[in-house]
């Protein structure tokens, strides 16, 4: 097989539809547009945020003071981070995490079952993992959960 015997499939070439030739090629007088209208004139472009006459998305938005209430970002402690910072009897805040770099804001901190926990300590945190749980009780510890704080509070 050489170069130019090489031929597509049948079916993968079609001819371009040639608009404008007249009445008599199917395609002429409005060629496909229509009548009038602002899509049947040339230059038309439809705005990507069109939504067809329906006040659009970004309009219907608040514009200052939105906060969307997902955004709140979880910050992640595990158990072995907080073995290795921590002594015996200390009570954990999510202050005291943050003071020891563990967490950047103290909104919302969820405790996680990784690593051991030798240290009878109390831990004060929005959410527990149900492991994280299991593993500081017992070692002797407490688990105090705080209620969920939300972007408006």
């Amino acid at each position: 097989m050489k170069l130019h015997q090489l031929k597509p499939p049948e079916g993968a070439k079609h001819h371009k539809k040639r608009l404008g030739r007249g009445d008599a090629s199917g395609h002429g007088g409005t060629s496909t547009r229509g009548h009038k209208g602002h899509k049947a004139r040339s230059g038309y472009k439809l705005s990507f945020n069109f939504e067809g006459g329906q006040m659009p998305l970004i309009r219907r938005l608040p514009k200052r003071g939105f906060t969307h209430i997902k955004d709140v970002k979880i910050e992640i402690v595990n158990l072995n981070q907080i073995d290795k910072k921590f002594n015996e009897g200390d009570v954990i805040t999510p202050e005291k995490l943050k003071e020891a770099g563990l967490i950047k804001k103290t909104e919302c901190v969820r405790i996680l079952g990784e690593g051991k926990i030798t240290k009878k300590i109390e831990i004060h945190a929005h959410h527990f993992s149900r492991k994280a749980k299991e593993k500081i009780e017992k070692a002797g510890g407490k688990v105090i959960e705080i209620g969920k704080k939300r972007p408006s509070e």
